[in-house]
């Protein structure tokens, strides 16, 4: 990309009268130059409410240059927002962009402009759309002091995939939804990614890797939900995704959860385990199907028996049993399946979070 402008828009838990806008340069290999930026409550389209338009700034300024490795916190902007409301942020990139540090599953539409920057244009014209989010990381929001926030961890399941674009369908949407309804000053962070695995990168940095940059950074954390590990045992093995991978045992697994269940603890925040899904059959008569195997079935059986009995996490969350079918044990639902035999539709979805005790996920003195 060059010289160009891309307007992206994400929606909030928690509301507050100020927001600060994070961008990533952490995939890039070259300085990231931002020549303007801005932020608004979005409307259609792309679209931005006019009256809530604001520049953002970074130290003062109205550009900045954000080196690789690296992200970028603005200023604090004045905006009044309600809890649930839809931000939309815009960034022009005037020189020649590599698309280093994006989010490729994002389920949410990317605006991206002909030549020029539009950040201060109520009015969006695209020339292109994607459905990744481009270097956006966070949107942080000057909530009441006594609220907090729990980071969803996981892979393509907890970021939604299959659900229907910019609808808010992923299960931790339905979870902000439910916990502003019950008057909960608790912000909801999505740190899922698709194809991610507990033990091995892949289609990004693996679980243990991140662990300190995607979770214990964020502030007031006091929950991580853990649901990983669905892809550590099926993309291994012949016709699958990396067919040279070592398959992991059951073990591996658990193990690696021990790992960030003391991590979270070293640093007092809880963390809840929820039960790997159902994937019986998945990606059937494709290249990809040996994704699923009996023996892989085993593996994923033996990591939901530890999850549950362990004793390890501070709270479980059991998707296995929500979502399986009752008819065919191993199955994902027919109403809950999205076609592919591993994500859920946005009723299973929804089902997902219905299931989810919220007093498991804020601790019992919540």
């Amino acid at each position: 990309m060059e010289n160009q402008t891309v307007r992206q828009v994400a929606r909030i838990s928690v509301g507050g009268k100020s927001v600060r806008v994070v961008l990533s340069n952490a995939f890039g290999e070259k300085p990231l130059t931002i020549g303007a930026g801005s932020v608004g409550i979005a409307g259609k389209d792309g679209n931005v409410d006019q009256a809530t338009l604001k520049p953002l700034t970074w130290g003062g300024n109205s550009s900045v240059v954000v080196p690789p490795g690296a992200p970028i916190l603005s200023d604090p902007i004045a905006l009044s927002a309600e809890a649930l409301s839809e931000i939309s942020v815009s960034i022009f990139l005037p020189k020649k962009t590599a698309l280093s540090s994006v989010h490729w599953d994002g389920v949410q539409t990317a605006y991206i402009s002909g030549p020029g920057n539009f950040t201060n244009e109520a009015a969006f014209k695209a020339d292109s759309t994607l459905k990744s989010r481009l270097f956006l990381s966070d949107i942080w929001v000057d909530a009441v002091p006594e609220s907090e926030a729990i980071v969803f961890f996981g892979d393509s399941i907890t970021d939604g995939n299959c659900s229907t674009p910019d609808a808010n369908n992923r299960w931790p949407d339905h979870i902000a939804k439910r916990l502003q309804e019950a008057n909960r000053t608790v912000a909801v962070v999505n740190e899922a990614f698709s194809g991610n695995r507990v033990l091995t990168d892949g289609m990004g940095v693996n679980a243990l890797g991140r662990f300190d940059s995607d979770i214990l950074s964020h502030p007031k954390v006091s929950t991580v939900v853990l649901m990983m590990g669905i892809n550590d045992i099926g993309w291994p093995g012949e016709n699958a995704i990396t067919p040279d991978d070592k398959e992991p045992t059951a073990q591996d697994i658990i193990t690696g959860y021990k790992q960030l269940i003391d991590r979270a603890h070293a640093h007092g925040v809880r963390i809840v385990g929820a039960t790997l899904t159902p994937f019986a059959d998945t990606f059937k008569g494709l290249p990809t199907e040996g994704y699923y195997t009996p023996e892989k079935e085993k593996i994923r059986v033996a990591v939901n028996e530890w999850i549950r009995t362990g004793g390890g996490f501070d709270g479980v969350v059991d998707f296995d049993e929500v979502m399986e079918d009752p008819a065919k044990p191993g199955y994902l639902r027919d109403d809950y399946d999205c076609g592919d035999n591993l994500h859920p539709n946005d009723a299973g979805y929804k089902a997902m979070a219905d299931a989810v005790d919220l007093d498991v996920l804020l601790g019992s003195a919540k």
